[in-house]
């Protein structure tokens, strides 16, 4: 019997909890990750190269920072959404209950 997507997405979580567990050096085992995506952001700064150094480093953090906000932002947002939609229903279930309705 083959396992269902939330049994191996389950799994997965275990594996990755018992990896994250084992690791001696967190900052070591996620530092290629956090450099490709420093390049990634060098590259949209500077795509023909042609700035300093220095220059192209902050243009880069800025990128980088822009990046993370725009997930706060999309997070903030998504909770917010998630709030209203519950509030929502928690009204209607309290509607349909006082005209003697089932909300269950």
């Amino acid at each position: 019997m083959s396992a269902t997507p939330a049994e191996r997405k389950l799994a997965a979580q275990i594996a990755a909890h018992e990896s994250w567990a084992n690791t001696t050096d967190r900052s070591k085992r996620t530092a290629k990750a956090r450099a490709a995506l420093m390049a990634k952001f060098e590259q949209q700064a500077d795509p023909e190269g042609k700035l300093l150094p220095a220059e192209r480093a902050l243009r880069a953090e800025h990128l980088r920072k822009a990046h993370f906000q725009r997930l706060a932002l999309a997070s903030a947002k998504s909770r917010r959404i998630t709030k209203n939609a519950k509030a929502t229903a928690e009204k209607a279930e309290a509607e349909l209950r006082a005209l003697g309705g089932d909300a269950a």
